[in-house]
Order: structure tokens, then C-alpha cells, then sequence
């Protein structure tokens, strides 16, 4: 399967007293996938996300990258990650938390005019030079996402992107989002409540106590 970027098997995660976060998860992401990953706060969403993107370890089962290379190049070259709490560098200006996986990933070269063009297109051309703390969350949120996208990495996983954007504003952002998403390859996995946000996926995981309860439509996770 040379367009499977990333396997999981029968994933369980435990925490300590007791917590158990995943459940024996099998799940596949095939290349220019959209994933929406849905279900209770709670359900496991964040943890799977963060095991798929190599920041966990499973406590059970397995979670491979065949189309993604080694462990070692997959972020920030071949996955994007954005995140639900701030994880933006606070001593760097927006335009360098942008062009950071460029300058982290060897091209420094290329970090200001892609950043640059990328805060443009989200609307936030204004903000480059401002820091983190000066940001509200739904600005942070979609600085995170530009910064994700900045390296045309081969997956983004993002963990409630709209959460702190109001309707219209989550609209016209997860439309940039599939705009420059389109024809790519790039596959895009979201955890979200965002109803609008899911319903525009083409594949949907239903998370239920740490479980994946349902995926439509069904694909062969083995």
C-alpha cells in the first residue's frame, strides 16, 4: 500500500491511576485522506492524534510510517502538527513561529517569504511581527495551522483548530485551509466538535472511550 503514510494497530495507551486513554484502536491514514476524528471530550481524540504523530508511545499494539520514512525526519518535514493549547514560541514573532520547520528542517532561506505568504492568506498579515502573548487563542490557533502548513509536509494533524473561532471566522479559515490543501496529497486529520468542520471530511472516526467505535466510510485499517 504505497499511499499508507501511517498504520496503527490495535493502539492502547494507559496513564497512570488507572486512566485508560485508548483502547485497541486500528486505524490507517492513506495519502490526501480527511479525517475527521470525533466523539466526546474525553474519548481518546488528542491521544490518537499525538501517537499517530510520533509525540506518544502506545502501551500496547503498533504505529508505523510506511510512506512517511524514518521516525527521526517525520516532524517537522513530513508531518505538521497543530495543537489545542498555545504552542507557539513566545520569544518569536509570528513570522518566525511560521518559518520555524523551515529554519529547523535546514532552509532558513525560505522561512520569511513562505511565512509571509502563508500569514497573508489566512488574513493575519498584520500579526507578523507581533508575539504570542500580544494573540488572542483564535489568532494562535490559526497562526499554529499556517505554521503546519509552511513545510508542505505530507500530513496535518490538528487537534481542534476552530475551537476558539466564532462560525464565520472558522468558515473562512477551514476554507483557506482545504484551498491550499487541494491537489497536494497532503493528507489533513482534525479532532474536532466543529459539526461544520467534520461534515466537510471525507471520512469520519468515532471515538467512545478510548475506542473507535465507527469509521465511515469503512476502510481496511490492517
Amino acid at each position: 500500500m504505497s499511499d499508507t503514510l501511517v498504520v496503527g494497530k490495535h493502539l492502547g495507551r494507559d496513564f497512570q491511576r488507572g486512566v485508560v486513554a485508548l483502547r485497541d484502536v486500528n486505524c490507517r491514514i492513506a495519502s490526501d485522506a480527511r479525517i475527521a476524528v470525533v466523539g466526546p471530550s474525553g474519548s481518546g481524540k488528542t491521544t490518537l492524534l499525538h501517537i499517530l504523530g510520533g509525540l506518544d508511545k502506545p502501551t500496547s499494539g503498533t504505529v508505523e510510517w510506511p510512506g512517511l520514512g524514518p521516525f527521526e525526519e517525520l516532524r517537522p518535514r513530513h508531518i505538521g502538527l497543530v495543537f489545542q493549547t498555545p504552542s507557539l514560541f513566545p520569544a518569536l514573532t509570528v513570522a518566525q513561529n511560521v518559518g520555524l520547520p523551515l529554519v529547523l528542517a535546514g532552509d532558513p532561506a525560505s522561512a520569511g517569504a513562505a511565512a509571509a505568504a502563508l500569514l497573508d492568506l489566512f488574513g493575519l498579515g498584520e500579526l507578523r511581527d507581533k508575539l504570542p502573548e500580544e494573540l488572542s487563542g483564535g489568532q494562535s490557533q490559526r497562526i499554529a495551522m499556517a505554521r503546519a502548513l509552511v513545510m508542505r509536509p505530507k500530513l496535518i494533524l490538528a487537534d481542534e483548530p476552530t475551537g476558539q473561532l466564532d462560525s464565520i471566522t472558522a468558515q473562512f479559515f477551514f476554507d483557506t485551509v482545504m484551498e491550499q490543501l487541494e491537489g497536494t496529497g497532503i493528507a489533513l486529520v482534525v479532532a474536532t466538535h466543529d459539526e461544520a468542520v467534520a461534515a466537510r471530511m471525507a471520512t469520519r472516526w468515532t471515538m467512545d472511550h478510548g475506542r473507535l467505535v465507527s469509521e465511515w466510510p469503512r476502510q481496511d485499517a490492517a
